[in-house]
């Protein structure tokens, strides 16, 4: 998502084409291709060795690569002009340890599996602050940056609090990483209170790269879904994307009682 571009070769020297360097040195191996007709997903493997400046394992273990996109080319090293292109798609797990990785690497069909269309429920579909919501977050009271003063299981941040905000108010909303090691990486936010003169927020799991006190985050408001909170705390009911009078599964399964009146 940074514009980062890496080229590799299993080739023995490197290789130059479509103004990008493909690296012999890296230590990449592909695997074999796996093709069928129809919409089934192509995918393969591609295994490397762990090696500045390419590719770490801070990066690997933060998902920078998670989901990057992918073109593999077959080619004559003499003459690069020469090439076939055999795979476009994108990274999906990844798995690392022992000084090297492995990447499972997924075909364009892969975007075919996502789910299409609406689903009728109570609860909006809308990411908070993306275009089908239309809520602009960086209104005043619902961003704000903390520093950071301690980190406690790699999920229980302690920010310094000047007051302002809630107990609550950004449950179930971003944590945005601005600087130091995490820089880049979000987390989502599982509870949000107060304790003095601290913002305790805990995320739902560890972020890739640990943040260290004194570095800042980026709290944004969070939203449970719900048709009264659209309203209630973001004024934006009028975007709001569930359907708040749906019947919820206890109406659809209630029995007729004998003698009860409608």
């Amino acid at each position: 998502t940074d514009g980062t571009v890496l080229g590799f070769t299993d080739h023995d020297g490197d290789l130059v084409f479509r103004g990008a360097t493909f690296r012999a040195g890296a230590g990449l191996t592909a695997r074999s291709l796996s093709q069928t007709t129809g919409l089934a997903v192509d995918n393969t493997e591609a295994l490397g060795a762990i090696s500045a400046p390419w590719v770490n394992e801070d990066d690997l273990r933060s998902g920078r690569w998670d989901g990057a996109r992918v073109v593999c080319w077959l080619v004559n090293w003499a003459e690069p002009a020469q090439r076939t292109l055999r795979f476009r798609g994108s990274i999906g797990e990844v798995a690392h340890g022992s000084g090297g990785y492995r990447a499972e690497l997924r075909g364009l069909a892969e975007a075919l599996n996502r789910p299409q269309g609406r689903v009728i429920q109570s609860a909006c579909d809308a990411t908070l602050g993306d275009g089908r919501c239309g809520f602009d977050l960086s209104l005043p009271g619902y961003s704000e940056t903390f520093g950071i003063v301690s980190l406690r299981d790699g999920t229980v941040v302690s920010l310094a609090y000047e007051g302002g905000f809630e107990a609550g108010w950004f449950a179930r909303g971003t944590c945005r990483f601005v600087d130091g090691a995490a820089a880049g990486l979000t987390g989502w936010i599982k509870s949000d209170r107060t304790v003095g003169d601290r913002r305790i927020i805990e995320l739902w799991q560890e972020p890739g790269a640990l943040p260290v006190a004194g570095d800042n985050v980026r709290l944004e408001a969070g939203c449970d879904k719900r048709g009264v909170t659209c309203r209630s705390k973001f004024d934006n009911f009028l975007n709001f994307r569930g359907f708040p009078d749906v019947p919820g599964e206890d109406w659809l399964t209630i029995l007729p009682q004998r003698g009860a009146s409608g």
